[in-house]
């Protein structure tokens, strides 16, 4: 998936400015980029170039101008031919397995150091990503910026069915989540394990 197809959708929600699309990929839980105002921008010309996208420049008082964009029926119908495709299968990259696969060369601290850390960061995304399902049950009272609560609204509101959809997404995020703190808590128990022995004695 690329960051011009999410843009595409989520201007098929509606007019936005480049600044409005930053935001919602900073707090989507499923648009994954980090809505770097250069990967943004180069997206907005490149969908422009390719008529896939329209744009008005808004004056605004005592700031600069903006660009509000608009997708056109050339970029709907590419949205639309982009959502038929084949679905990709479960992406199978995850760059810590492949730095724990050479693990072995640490110690015994220093390993359960670094899955100690993993396992922070996993229950620190688990928390947020619980928090967001709450938020998207209430959205109506989420006030947490007008770009956040846009983004939320438009996902919920449309139609009942989108209401659904977006929600298995996230449960979809929280049960990932779920299951790699689950993996990591029984990793470290298993090796805590082999380094007492057995019986519960200090290997020699």
């Amino acid at each position: 998936m690329s960051i011009e197809n999410a843009i595409l959708g989520l201007l098929s929600w509606q007019a936005l400015s480049g600044y409005d699309l930053k935001k919602m990929f900073e707090d989507s839980p499923t648009l994954y980029w980090s809505g770097n105002n250069n990967e943004v921008y180069r997206a907005l010309l490149s969908l422009h170039r390719g008529e896939l996208v329209t744009f008005e420049v808004q004056p605004q008082e005592h700031l600069p101008a903006r660009k509000i964009y608009t997708i056109s029926e050339k970029g709907r119908a590419a949205l639309k031919a982009w959502v038929l495709s084949a679905p990709e299968p479960p992406e199978r990259k995850q760059e810590f397995l492949i730095q724990l696969a050479w693990a072995d060369s640490l110690g015994s601290g220093e390993l359960d150091a670094l899955l100690g850390e993993y396992e922070e960061e996993v229950q620190m995304q688990l928390l947020l990503s619980r928090a967001r399902t709450r938020e998207a049950a209430a959205s109506g009272q989420v006030r947490r910026g007008e770009a956040r609560r846009r983004f939320l609204d438009a996902a919920l509101a449309r139609s009942p069915r989108e209401a659904l959809l977006w929600g298995r997404i996230q449960d979809n995020w929280t049960a990932f989540y779920e299951q790699e703190l689950a993996w990591v808590v029984r990793l470290r128990a298993e090796l805590a394990a082999m380094e007492s022995g057995a019986d519960g004695s200090q290997p020699a």
